[in-house]
This record gives structure tokens, sequence and C-alpha cells, in this order.
């Protein structure tokens, strides 16, 4: 067993965080700035709908630009633009972000958006994204970001559900080999759509104006005359944002954040995980469409008075496997957070990192990483490479900030390849068998979370309460579901290994494709890889190798693949089954880098499955299907 770390810090915290919730988060509380401050933490009258802080008021806009502007720290910069796609770079420091957000919250003020209004907000990575985010929460409005080229039916769902008083969009947006017109699509979902908005205002980009109709306003237009308005305070428990989870069918499932909660926790988690402080510059590599774009491009960093980047990118190809390296350089950067997925995409095209001699990292303390799992050799090779810990961490859009991480701001832990580290306070991580009890440590069980969640963490399914009691809390009673698999070892560590619906059942034997994931990823040539389990009329399940090579790579993919097949075997055992590893171009994903295991499995299962509205490249899977069904070995 490994020796236990020392753990007083976090230990007392974790321990006080699930003993004395009142105490721990109203001492958290503290950290914001509060128009009426709460005198209770947890309102637990209508569970399992907890709210927190039910006699605060405050207004998250004012947290995030206005205080530290009163506190004599306007001209710090605020937000930093760095848009490699477009050659356009911008900054704006406190004072001059708050004075756009006041005018932008005029021009909605204007259009009669009031407290409790809903707005959608349909954009690219530009700063006008972030200011429409924050004018919202300075009024009292409910902002929605649907990620920006979202499918017309998508974009059409999303919004007969918020039922907006106003749409926000830009006219494009700006990929790496392409331009994305966006007023296009959104005409198209509004004439899908049962519920309109009053009114459109449009940022037109250069790259591709848009055609204006009778309820389109001009940004630019707008905010010429626009007046600043000041900050409206909200109850704590009113909400702050929708979010819908991605690729929903029928009716979206929009998780409902609150204001209160939300500026606690994030506050908490940036100095305490991200070991992050005001006046430093923190990293995002995401989108603001997204909840890490949410939580730790927009709020978090601008809560605790830190500089924000704002990155209209790609890890790769703007311009090449160096621009993570170029921009952490250039902007003096303290600490990225990204996905595997961009660390593993660096690492095909520049195996030896030879891109980062060109700049100096020096600034970079920590490198995290989440959104999916981190497999153990994406961790080694980080590490190696950048010579900073690079740190795993686990949540999901409905928790809004981490369940499972290391908290490297109060108490760093050793780190652990393959797991995310400890619980963080208010979460009480369980592993929990097919009756609900808990497993011993090293078993194999579902993920839960002890009710109440923290503070930060969704309120509920926007109008629907009943859903989310059904979605979220009525598997084991007592107990949020976040359906992943996982364990603990006997140090308390944590490992999650993908979704429940990823452990495949071979001729009886439960087994984690994440386990032999772990075991492709370790092979020097595999860029990235996916097993997924497929039909099997003898076996019920078999599980599915596909991998992309590294870059460059003068070896028979043949060759390759039987050596994957080998070291499953070797490590697993006979009994995964695993015996056809199939050599690809690339895998099928999302645009914020998740896998697209599910549509790989149905694919292979010969179900006539929809491409999830997510998908970032639809030629991919397309390329995929003859080799997931069987019909060619691509190698």
């Amino acid at each position: 067993m490994t020796q236990a770390p020392k753990q007083d810090g976090y230990a007392a915290e974790y321990r006080r965080s699930l003993e004395d919730p009142e105490g721990f988060w109203l001492d958290a509380a503290r950290a914001i700035d509060w128009t009426v401050a709460p005198t209770r933490a947890l309102d637990a009258s209508e569970a399992p709908l907890y709210r927190w802080f039910p006699d605060g008021r405050l207004n998250t806009c004012h947290n995030a630009l206005d205080r530290h502007v009163d506190a004599g720290r306007g001209e710090q910069l605020a937000l930093v633009y760095d848009s490699p796609v477009t050659g356009r770079k911008a900054a704006f420091t406190y004072r001059e972000l708050r004075d756009e957000v006041a005018r932008f919250a005029g021009v909605l003020t204007g259009l009669g958006v009031a407290q409790g209004d809903r707005v959608v907000i349909y954009m690219p990575m530009i700063p006008e994204a972030v200011v429409a985010m924050l004018a919202c929460a300075r009024v009292g409005a409910v902002h929605s970001v649907v990620f920006g080229g979202f499918a017309a039916r998508e974009l059409a769902v999303r919004i007969d559900d918020a039922r907006p008083k106003l749409v926000i969009a830009a006219s494009c947006g700006i990929e790496p080999a392409r331009v994305v017109p966006y007023k296009p699509l959104l005409d198209d979902a509004l004439a899908l759509a049962e519920h309109q908005p009053e009114h459109c205002v449009i940022r037109q980009r250069p790259q591709c104006a848009a055609e204006m109709t009778g309820r389109d306003l001009d940004w630019d237009r707008v905010m010429e005359t626009a007046e600043p308005v000041g900050c409206v305070p909200v109850a704590a428990t009113d909400p702050l944002y929708i979010l819908y989870t991605s690729g929903t069918t029928g009716r979206p499932k929009g998780v409902v954040r609150d204001n209160g909660g939300h500026a606690v926790a994030l506050r908490w988690s940036l100095e305490n995980v991200y070991d992050t402080h005001p006046g430093e510059v923190f990293w995002a590599a995401s989108d603001v469409g997204w909840v890490v774009g949410h939580s730790y491009i927009v709020y978090a960093p601008l809560l605790t008075g830190c500089t924000t980047v704002l990155y209209e990118g790609k890890p790769v190809g703007t311009p090449d496997a160096g621009a993570l390296w170029r921009v952490i350089a250039e902007h003096r950067v303290t600490a990225l957070f990204t996905a595997p997925t961009a660390i593993r995409a660096v690492k095909k095209e520049d195996p030896r990192g030879a891109l980062l001699d060109a700049h100096d990292i020096g600034s970079l303390r920590h490198l995290f990483l989440a959104g999916e799992r981190l497999d153990p050799e994406t961790y080694r090779w980080a590490t190696d490479l950048l010579g900073v810990p690079v740190v795993d961490n686990w949540w999901q859009t409905e928790t809004g900030w981490p369940i499972v991480a290391n908290p490297m701001g109060l108490e760093p832990h050793p780190l652990k390849a393959g797991s995310p580290t400890v619980p963080m306070p208010g979460y009480d991580v369980r592993i929990l068998d097919a009756t609900g009890r808990d497993v011993p440590p090293g078993a194999d069980g579902a993920v839960a979370i002890r009710l109440p969640l923290p503070p930060g963490t969704l309120l509920t399914v926007w109008q629907d309460d009943a859903r989310y009691v059904r979605s979220y809390l009525s598997a084991y009673s007592g107990y949020y579901l976040t359906g992943d698999g996982g364990r603990k070892d006997d140090d308390g560590y944590v490992y999650v290994m993908g979704r429940v619906d990823d452990v495949i059942n071979v001729a009886g034997h439960r087994l984690s494709t994440g386990a032999m994931e772990e075991v492709l990823a370790a092979h020097p040539d595999v860029a990235e890889c996916a097993v997924v389990g497929v039909a099997d009329p003898l076996k019920g399940q078999v599980p599915r190798g596909l991998v992309v090579l590294k870059a460059g790579l003068d070896r028979d993919p043949r060759d390759v693949a039987t050596e994957l097949v080998a070291a499953v075997r070797e490590t697993i055992g006979p009994v995964a089954a695993l015996r056809r590893v199939d050599v690809v171009a690339a895998l099928p994903k999302t645009r914020s880098g998740k896998i697209l295991r599910r549509t790989m499995r149905d694919i292979a299962d010969g179900r006539d499955t929809e491409l999830p509205s997510t998908i970032d490249d639809p030629a991919v899977i397309e390329a995929l299907r003859p080799v997931l069904r069987g019909d060619v070995q691509s190698v």
C-alpha cells in the first residue's frame, strides 16, 4: 500500500465540510461581496431540492468586475483575447471590461430585458460573448449560452425550452480551415422554433457579414447610444444561467446554476484547487459554450481577480502544435486548464515536444486536465515534457466545479497516474454496489455523491424538478448518481473508469474499457485510442480497439495492432477478449474533445444511430463506418 499523504490541511477541511457544512460554507462565503450577507448556508426544507445561502443577496457581475475596480485594481488586466484564426489580439483592464459590460447591460434594459428574463447567447470565442454573459448577470437576467455553430434544430429546441426574450449572436465563427456562418443557422432555428424572441442582437464580424432582418439589431450600433447601468442585487438562490447538456434528444436537459452558491464555490476552487490567486493569469483552453468555459474562462478567474485568457484557436493547426506553449509564454500564464484530448493532439503532431524549445513557459506552475479520462501515458508524456505537475480533475456539467481533484492550493497530494486524486470539500463521494451499499477499497462500483451536493452544483433541471429527481436522484435513495463507474484505493484516491455504460460484459465478466484503453495508450506509437464494446453472439459483448498513431511513424500499422492485442492479453488477461485493433486516421469527437464512444458502439452494433449535434467533424465517423461494421480492416 502506498504511504498515505500528510493531509492535515485537506483532511480537516474536507471533514469539516461534511460534518459542519454551515460553518464551512459561511466561512467561504466571506470571500464574496454581499448586498445582504447570508446568515444560513444550507436550506434543506424542500429536500432533495437543496438551496444554498437562502437569505443572502448579491450580484455576480459586481463580484466579477466592479468590486475589483472599487478596490483600486481597475488597471489590472481582466481579459486577454488571443485569436490566431483571425490574427487579432486585444486586452481589457477590469475598468474597461466593467464599462463595456455596463453599457451592454444598458442595451439589455433598453430592450426590455429584466430580472429573471432569459437571454440565449450564440457566439464564438470573442470578447463580446463574455461581455454578454456578464451583462446578463449585471441586470439579473438568466443567460443560456449555446455553443456557436450548433445545428439549427438543436438551437431551436433550446430556444423553445428557455423561451428567451432576446438572442445575442455573432455573424460567424472561424475555424482553422473555414468560416461558419452563424446567422443563417439562427434564422433557420427561429423558423423551426415555436417561441420567438423579441430581438436578435448581432455582432458583425468582417469575415462574414450577416444579412439583417426586421428584428435584428447591430451590436456596434446599439452600443453607440447605450447608457451604462448598475448591478441589480438578486437572491442567492436566483438562477444565474441555464446550460444544456450536450447530445440531448427531444426536450433538452437544462442545468440550472444559482448566483450565490456558484460564486462561493468557484471563488473557493480557483485558489484551493487550481492554486491561482489575484493578479495571476489563468487560461482555460475551452469554449464559453461548455461548462469549463462558464466556470473557468469567465466566472472563477474574474471572481478571484485574475487575468483570464480567451483563446480563439486550436491546440494544433493554429498554426502548429506549439500553439499552447506560445500562448503560455506570451501572456505569462500561471495555470493552463485544458482537456486530455488537446494534449494528445499535440503529442500526435509533435511526439518529442520539439516545438516547446522556442517558448519560455517558465511562468507555468501547473497543467490541469479534465473533460474526459486522463490516461496514464498522456499524463506521463506531459509531465516529462513540461516539468510541472500535471493534475487531473474530474467533474461534470451538472456540478460546475471539481468533484475529485488534487487541491494544489490547499494541500498538494502525491500524484497517481489514472486518479484525479481525492474528493473536494462538500462532495461525499461513495462507490456503491447494485444494492446501494459501499464497496471495499479496490472494488469497482457506481460513483455516487451523498446528498446534499455542495454549493455551485445544479439546483434542478430548468422548469422540471421531477425530471431532475428522476434523472439524477432516483437510482440510490439519498444519493446523486454521477453515471460513472470507478473505485477508491486504500488511500482514499478515486479512480474514475468512465461511464457506467462503458463497462462491458464479456461472457459474464464485467470489464472496463477504460482499463483496456490504458494499455493501448501506453504503447509508444499510439497517439490516442478508444475501446468500445460491441455485440457478439457467443460472448454477449467483445471489445474493439481503435487507435491513431503518432505522426511521422515509419512502421507497418499491422505490426502495431498485433503488439497492442498482445499487450492487452498480457496486462489484463485472455478474459479481456480484445482480438481486433484497427489503426485509423482519426477518432470522432465532440467539439469539446470527448470521444464519441457510444456512437461508435451503436454503428458497430448495426444500429441506425443519429449523429450527435455536438460532433466536431461528421466526416470522421463516416470514414469509420465500414471499419466499425467489420466490412474492412483499417490498418
